[in-house]
């Protein structure tokens, strides 16, 4: 269980109220509309160097398999233009939902340990995804399944688009807080989410306005990071391989950041959840016995 807050109150920035630790922390009260997009950038800078090491090295190895089965495959096709470029496209897709699936995990783990005032490292928040591992996966399952059918439904028509994309984030809401679930309460698949939906209960449309801006935000990271390699390619000529290792390589990247901040923000809408709720932010004085 997450302690209450002290009496002087955690902060997002600043002193951190937590005894030796000097990261920033999530105010343990109900959250306004600006705090929930605001303070998950406090755990990913609370996290940063557990969070760095494991998306760098997660990017890395991803980054090099991609190569790997790209060159594998443009060989086995002696160079085809067309099955080298279905080998990146699908590679890397591959790589991505691995790479969202461990800093999903690793980013929870972090972010549940910061606020609830015992800071772990990236050993232990592996540890604890190890932990539930099974309802993780099967989350990550679903969550992969749901976004592509909603996605695929609604571009059939150009004009449904946009209203898929309203369902998909209204659907994502009400699952929103599923992970802290799990690892807080340590449950299945299952109950996590009817736990979840029940904690959403009445902030669906508020989760899926929080969720549409971080795709906004995303999607302005990924402008600059995708027209590199066609930066490059201006003044360099086109050369296959530094553009599939450039442009895969910011995928990678942007896949990364914006998972982190989704999974940060899952952590602070947990706690915001349970504050309203289930008034986590009281504290009950114990009297004691005469």
């Amino acid at each position: 269980m997450l302690p209450a807050a002290e009496p002087a109150g955690a902060v997002g920035a600043g002193t951190d109220p937590v005894p030796g630790f000097p990261g920033t922390t999530v105010p343990i009260r109900p959250l306004s509309f600006r705090e929930l997009l605001d303070l998950p950038f406090a755990l990913i800078q609370a996290n940063i160097r557990a969070l760095a090491g494991v998306s760098l090295a997660g990017l890395l190895a991803a980054e090099a398999v991609i190569v790997a089965v790209t060159a594998g495959v443009s060989g086995l096709t002696d160079g085809s233009d067309a099955g080298t470029a279905w080998a990146a496209i699908l590679s890397t897709a591959a790589g991505a939902w691995l790479l969202r699936f461990v800093l999903r995990g690793t980013t929870v783990a972090l972010g549940l340990a910061t606020v609830g005032g015992a800071p772990i490292g990236w050993r232990t928040a592996l540890g604890r995804c190890g932990a539930v591992f099974g309802p993780l996966l099967v989350f990550q399952l679903l969550f992969t399944l749901v976004g592509v059918g909603v996605i695929a439904v609604g571009s059939l028509l150009i004009v449904t688009l946009p209203l898929a994309l309203i369902w998909l984030g209204w659907l994502r809401a009400r699952r929103w807080v599923a992970l802290p679930v799990l690892f807080v309460e340590r449950t299945s698949h299952r109950d996590g989410v009817a736990r979840a939906k029940l904690l959403a209960e009445g902030a669906e449309w508020q989760t899926t306005g929080l969720w549409m801006a971080q795709r906004a935000l995303g999607g302005l990271l990924a402008i600059p990071l995708l027209g590199i390699p066609l930066f490059i390619t201006d003044f360099s000529g086109t050369h296959r391989w530094p553009v599939i290792v450039l442009t895969t390589a910011a995928v990678l990247l942007v896949t990364a950041f914006s998972e982190l901040v989704e999974a940060s923000s899952r952590v602070v809408c947990y706690l915001d959840r349970r504050c309203r709720r289930e008034g986590l932010d009281i504290r009950i004085p114990i009297r004691e016995a005469r």
